[in-house]
């Protein structure tokens, strides 16, 4: 990849990780209209350029967390459904859904209607989210996790998955786009450090090294 495709995949990385869309299928997307195949060290790319979001995560929320160790181990306790499910589904996603734009085209697809749906009910009053994080419990943290493990489909968006499942329990929006953030820091570490182990040694050039930090670094960056 150039320097130029490495900043824009940052980029892109930075602009959707905790919005309501998919991360993951916008790198794909993103990668293939810059005309980048998608070999196993560029799918190595996409995932470990992810850790600049966590990185900006914990900038931004290291004070809450520590105000509130609870909330934390309650999001920790939320990534295992995803450990889970990640660790024998891994090889699948990584060789055959990335690959699949029909899947992940219709996985964004399903996902934006669920959203237009769910907000249908807030504003006609049938839904009202009005909970705190507070009031979150073990086990609902738990069932959480278990909506984010959908999002093991590239076009699922992990935040937007965590977000609907919260919306659901009537916890209010700007709650669950918070458990959403913490729940991203165990959740990518992770991956990032799974798909390290697990990759190629010979990947890891000075060149490619090189991109990893800089696309790392344009993803903390858009979002501080």
């Amino acid at each position: 990849m150039s320097l130029f495709a490495v900043l824009i995949m940052g980029i892109v990385e930075g602009i959707t990780e905790f919005l309501p869309i998919s991360s993951t299928a916008h790198l794909i997307l993103t990668s293939s209209l810059l005309h980048i195949s998608q070999t196993e060290q560029v799918k190595l790319f996409e995932v470990v350029i992810q850790g600049g979001a966590m990185f900006a995560v914990i900038a931004l929320f290291w004070k809450r967390v520590l105000a509130n160790p609870d909330l934390f181990l309650k999001a920790s306790i939320a990534f295992i459904p995803t450990a889970v499910v990640g660790f024998f589904m891994r090889d699948f996603v990584i060789d055959v859904l990335f690959d699949s734009h029909v899947i992940i085209s219709g996985a964004l697809i399903s996902v934006g209607l669920l959203f237009i749906g769910i907000e249908w009910y807030i504003a006609n009053g049938i839904l009202k989210p009005d909970r705190d994080l507070s009031s979150i419990t073990y086990k609902e943290a738990l069932l959480i996790g278990l909506i984010q493990a959908c999002a093991i489909v590239p076009g699922v968006s992990r935040a937007g998955a965590v977000l609907v499942g919260m919306l659901l329990m009537k916890f209010k929006r700007s709650e669950g786009a918070l458990f959403s953030f913490l729940l991203a820091v165990p959740t990518i570490a992770a991956a990032t450090v799974f798909e390290l182990v697990q990759s190629d040694s010979n990947f890891f050039t000075s060149e490619f090294i090189g991109h990893l930090m800089l696309g790392s670094i344009a993803v903390s960056y858009t979002h501080l």
